[in-house]
């Protein structure tokens, strides 16, 4: 399988990298290793993770309050949003 990333969840990426690294130099690549590994997890096993609405799967990453809404679709997985989860659930794609 591939990983397709829309333009929302590559936005939530880089934002949330930019903040942690003004907060403190080398949080932000702390932070992209741990998406790394969910991708990894992912990529592996992509229905770990059950559907919490519509098609969306919900993938938490360790040590940061965040979480990966992904879609499994034929033979990719579609990284819709990088979600803050201290942000208004509302919000979520």
């Amino acid at each position: 399988m591939t990983l397709l990333y829309t333009d929302r969840s590559m936005d939530d990426v880089e934002s949330a990298f930019r903040w942690y690294e003004i907060q403190r130099r080398g949080l932000g690549f702390e932070f992209l290793d741990c998406i790394e590994v969910s991708l990894t997890d992912i990529l592996t096993f992509p229905e770990m993770h059950e559907v919490c609405y519509a098609s969306f799967r919900r993938s938490v990453i360790r040590k940061f309050p965040f979480s990966i809404f992904y879609t499994i679709e034929e033979d990719k997985i579609v990284i819709h949003s990088v979600f803050d989860n201290r942000q208004d659930p509302q919000k979520r794609p």
